[in-house]
């Protein structure tokens, strides 16, 4: 099992900034992707970012130059730098970790999330 903590969620008004940080702890892979999904009011979760154990990093378009994804593996923390906020911004912001096993099977976990709201 793995367990995540988000933290940093809060209101701001748009064009501000925001740092979200996850830990995560309990049976985590070497190989995993680490990321941050959100879910806006009256919307499906969607992707924001993720960054793999090898580095490799993706963005949705909607944030891509504003948002920055990173990782500190030695402490199994990934941290989302938002600036340049937009009210279209505001949801609640889940952290993720897939462990990866080499049979391509991975399994998900997800925190419990932080909400983020931008005021206009």
């Amino acid at each position: 099992q793995v367990q995540l903590v988000e933290s940093g969620g809060g209101l701001v008004q748009a064009g501000g900034f925001l740092r979200l940080s996850c830990a995560a702890s309990g049976s985590i892979f070497s190989r995993n992707t680490m990321g941050w999904y959100r879910q806006g009011p009256g919307r499906q979760r969607e992707l924001v970012a993720t960054i793999t154990s090898g580095g490799g990093i993706n963005y949705a378009d909607s944030v891509k130059g504003r948002f920055t994804i990173s990782r500190d593996s030695a402490m199994n923390m990934v941290y989302l730098q938002m600036n340049s906020l937009k009210p279209e911004d505001t949801a609640v912001y889940y952290c993720s970790l897939d462990n990866l096993f080499f049979s391509n099977r991975k399994e998900s976990y997800w925190g419990q999330g932080t909400q983020v709201t931008v005021s206009s």
